[in-house]
């Protein structure tokens, strides 16, 4: 950083006017009792602002005002190059941006400019005392360089004589509108918009259009490995649990003919439209947890009308549903504790299901599975994981485990 110091030539003293010294106290008040020293870098802009640069008795009149030693205002004015040292131009001081992108834009031309109509040094006033220049580190508009900062405005996507209009608009009291000087809006491509051309992508138009699209087409006839979309296998456990009730319902109604495939594509985005509904039912603001999400996508999905027409049948989740008691045999279920993974808690949550025995769990199918895993938060894949339905075989036939607690399944 360049060593930054005091002017030669300073004003006898400094005062804030009636209305910036109520500034002042009003702001200095909005700080505890102890840390009003911390408003010194805007009480130091204001009286930038109001001299038009900020000599070494303003920053003294700030410093006492806070209670600080001179010292200490000092270290801040010469640290932050925000702060003017030296008188600058009347009328404007054209900070040019010479950061890497305006320099690659041309921000050496505008250099020259400044050399040319201003002074050739920085900081040094041009003949009448109303223009002044500096080169400055990024101004934070890279897109739309080069660029310069006038006060607190900027003017962008500038050329040499683009910049020489924008210091005769000062010069004759009648600043340019601040921001590109081409015209476009904000950083918008200079010809014009490239993206979201089609109103109806965000004009509300077309919502539920795609829905409608898949409802008419009906299932397509095949079913590709990849999801088309994205490129990858589809991961959400709705896609998982349609196509195993899918494979259960045909399973059950033997002479009905071949159900149509479904694009994994098609389920996702079933999926992912049906939570909307419910969203905007739950309101509040409430978050959602991953597990809740994934299960209102399962039940999305299986309550779909594309899904129930290719499965040739009006099945709905309850047909998935595995056998459930309302009372163990003989008033007496099994420990379900054997069932590695499974402890107290989740062993009284199953009886409450109507879970009570081994051979409950032995028979159920992956469309059982389904069904179970989306009444469950949490219990995505667990049931395949863990290996519930191969260790229930094994215990309704009577084998049990060395311990208490289930033996670990291996693989």
């Amino acid at each position: 950083m360049a060593v930054r110091r005091l002017h030669p030539e300073q004003p006898a003293h400094f005062a804030f006017t009636a209305e910036n010294e109520a500034w002042a106290r009003a702001r200095i008040a909005k700080y505890p009792e102890g840390k009003q020293a911390a408003a010194i870098i805007p009480l130091l802009w204001r009286a930038q602002e109001q001299a038009g640069w900020l000599p070494e008795p303003a920053i003294r009149y700030v410093t006492d005002m806070l209670g600080m030693a001179h010292i200490r205002g000092l270290e801040v004015a010469t640290f932050y190059t925000m702060f003017q040292l030296s008188p600058v131009g009347s009328k404007a001081h054209v900070q040019v941006c010479g950061t890497t992108p305006c320099m690659l834009r041309g921000s050496n031309d505008l250099v020259d400019v400044c050399k040319n109509r201003i002074a050739h040094h920085q900081h040094e006033l041009n003949g009448d005392g109303t223009l002044s220049w500096e080169e400055v580190e990024c101004l934070g508009n890279c897109a739309n360089a080069p660029m310069v900062q006038i006060g607190k405005d900027t003017f962008e996507d500038l050329t040499p004589s683009l910049l020489e209009a924008v210091i005769d608009g000062f010069v004759r009291g009648q600043p340019p509108v601040p921001g590109s000087q081409t015209g476009r809006t904000a950083s918008c491509p200079e010809g014009g918009a490239t993206t979201l051309t089609d109103a109806t992508l965000y004009d509300g138009s077309g919502i539920g259009a795609w829905k409608k699209r898949f409802e008419d087409a009906g299932p397509p006839p095949s079913v590709l490995p990849l999801d088309v979309a994205t490129g990858a296998t589809p991961p959400a456990a709705a896609v998982t649990a349609a196509a195993a009730t899918v494979a259960a319902v045909a399973a059950a109604a033997p002479g009905a003919p071949a159900a149509p495939a479904i694009h994994p594509a098609a389920l996702t985005a079933m999926a992912n439209a049906g939570l909307v509904k419910e969203l905007n039912e739950r309101g509040g603001g409430k978050a959602l947890s991953a597990d809740e999400l994934e299960k209102m996508k399962s039940s999305t999905v299986l309550q779909a009308p594309q899904f129930l027409s290719a499965a040739g049948a009006a099945a709905t989740t309850s047909d998935a549903k595995p056998e459930l008691l309302s009372a163990p045999r003989d008033g007496k279920g099994d420990d379900l504790g054997l069932i590695w993974g499974v402890a107290e808690k989740l062993a009284e949550k199953l009886n409450g299901m109507g879970i009570w025995h081994f051979d409950q769990i032995a028979k159920w199918t992956p469309a059982n599975v389904a069904w179970f895993e989306s009444q469950m938060d949490g219990f995505k894949g667990r049931i395949d994981r863990d290996k519930w339905i191969e260790q229930c075989q094994k215990l309704a036939s009577g084998w049990r485990p060395d311990g208490n607690v289930g033996e670990r399944p291996k693989g």
